[in-house]
């Protein structure tokens, strides 16, 4: 069964860290570009980073730049999003996913595009208090 499963969100106060995991089974993940995505309550999916089949190219939107890291290992089938100093702003839920075609769709400064990814896991909640 082809599955991504995001993990590791959870409730942190401002200027929190949380580490979020997304482990794929049932295919190589390391075919696929991974895109990091967020929905914030009310509004729509926005793309934040991205990272390339072998990690050589890696995206961030501005509005996480400078405070999350995405990494993968494609050993283990899994990416993380690494994020630290956290705001309210970044309240939401959080959602890997790969792309289509595999390893083809651009990862550039402006962040991955959702329209270029069409696997998804079910999200990971990510919940900042100020």
């Amino acid at each position: 069964q082809v599955q991504l499963v995001e993990s590791g969100g959870g409730m942190v106060q401002s200027g929190g860290s949380l580490t979020l995991s997304c482990a794929a089974s049932g295919f190589t993940l390391g075919h696929y570009n991974i895109g990091w995505f967020r929905q914030a309550p009310g509004k729509e999916r926005e793309g934040i980073s991205c990272i390339s089949r072998t990690g050589d190219v890696i995206a961030y939107s501005d509005s996480v730049k400078g405070r999350f890291t995405i990494s993968r290992d494609n050993n283990i089938n899994t990416a993380y999003l690494q994020m630290s100093g956290l705001k309210p702003e970044d309240t939401g839920i959080y959602y890997c996913g790969t792309d289509w075609p595999p390893g083809e769709t651009p990862c550039t400064a402006l962040g991955p595009k959702e329209s270029d990814y069409n696997d998804w896991g079910l999200g990971t909640q990510v919940i900042v208090s100020s």
